[in-house]
C-alpha cells in the first residue's frame, strides 16, 4: 500500500518528515506523532481492484451516465422520429440512474434492457453496476455466452474449477449483470441452467440486470417500425421467448421491469468521436 508520512507536534500542526526533523531540536518541541495518509494512486488501485472483482471488461470501464449520449441522428428520419428516439434513450438513462442511486433501498430488483444493436443497453447497465460496486456493494458482469461456456468447461476432469465454484457467486452476488441474454441458441441444458440462476436470485430478492437484442413478439410491427426498431437491419428475427423459452420469459415479466430502447445503431453513425454504445 502506498502511503505518505505525516508528522504532527501534538499542537494540531502537521508537518512533513523533513519539517518535523528540523523542529525536533527546538526547546518547545513535543514528542512527534506519525500517521499514514493514503495516496491518490492507492484509491485508483482500489477502484481497479473493485472493477476487476466485478469482472467488468476493460472496454466497458469508460461507460458512465455522464458520457452516455441521447442525441441521435439518421438520414431520412423525420424530426418527430429523432425526438422520439431521444426521449426513449433519455428515459432509459433516468431509469438506470434511479436504480443505481437507490440501491439497495429501491424497489427495483430486476431490469431488462431490450432493443436492437447499438442503442446503449450495455453502456447503461455497466454504468449502473459500476456505481453500485464503487459504493462497496458486490456485483458481477457476465456475458451470457461466456457464463454458459465457463459452466460447461467446469465439467471437464482437467478443470480445477467446479460448477458450484462458478455458480455460487453468480447466485449470491448483490447485483448480477447478465449481458446479451439469448445470444446463444437454446438447449435444454442452457435453459435449465439460466432458469435456475434467475429463479434463485429472484427468490432471494437479489437484483439482476439483463440486456438483450431480442424483442418480444407482442410488439405490433407498425408500432415498432415507427419507433425505428424493426426497420433496422440489426433487428433480430427471433423473439426473446424463442431464445430463452416461454417459461423463462414469463419469469422475467414477473421479476424485471422491461425498458425498451429504440434508436438507430450508434456504432454506424458517422459523427463526433465519443464512447460506443453497446
Amino acid at each position: 500500500m502506498d502511503t505518505k508520512l505525516v508528522v504532527g507536534n501534538g499542537n494540531g500542526d502537521a508537518h512533513s518528515g523533513a519539517e518535523a526533523a528540523g523542529a525536533a531540536g527546538a526547546a518547545v518541541a513535543r514528542e512527534p506523532y506519525r500517521y499514514a495518509v493514503l495516496c491518490d494512486c492507492t484509491a485508483t488501485d482500489r477502484t481497479e481492484r473493485s472493477l476487476d472483482r466485478a469482472r467488468i471488461p476493460q472496454r466497458y470501464r469508460q461507460c458512465t451516465f455522464e458520457n452516455y449520449e441521447t442525441d441521435t441522428d439518421q438520414k431520412g428520419a423525420s424530426p418527430e422520429q429523432i425526438e422520439g428516439w431521444k426521449r426513449v434513450l433519455a428515459q432509459a438513462k433516468l431509469n438506470m440512474q434511479g436504480f443505481a442511486r437507490d440501491f439497495p433501498a429501491g424497489a427495483e430488483h430486476g431490469l431488462l434492457l431490450m432493443g436492437s444493436c447499438g442503442v446503449g443497453k450495455t453502456h447503461l447497465a455497466v454504468a449502473a453496476l459500476q456505481e453500485v460496486v464503487l459504493r462497496g456493494h458486490s456485483g458481477l458482469f457476465y456475458d451470457y455466452r461466456e457464463l454458459l461456456k465457463e459452466i460447461q468447461a467446469s465439467y471437464s476432469a482437467d478443470n480445477p474449477v467446479t460448477e458450484m465454484g462458478i455458480l455460487e457467486p453468480v447466485l449470491t452476488v448483490e447485483v448480477l449483470l447478465l449481458d446479451d441474454l439469448g445470444s446463444s441458441k437454446p438447449s435444454p441444458w442452457a435453459l435449465e441452467t439460466v432458469g435456475h440462476i434467475l429463479n434463485t436470485r429472484y427468490n432471494s430478492n437479489r437484483a439482476t440486470l439483463l440486456t438483450t437484442n431480442f424483442l418480444d413478439g407482442d410488439v405490433p410491427r407498425e408500432q415498432s417500425s415507427a419507433a425505428g426498431m424493426r426497420n433496422s437491419p440489426n433487428i433480430m428475427e427471433d423473439k426473446l421467448a424463442d431464445r430463452i423459452g416461454t417459461r423463462i420469459r414469463s419469469r422475467l415479466y414477473e421479476m424485471c421491469r422491461t425498458i425498451e430502447m429504440s434508436a438507430p445503431d450508434y456504432r454506424k453513425e458517422i459523427r463526433r468521436a465519443g464512447p460506443l454504445r453497446s
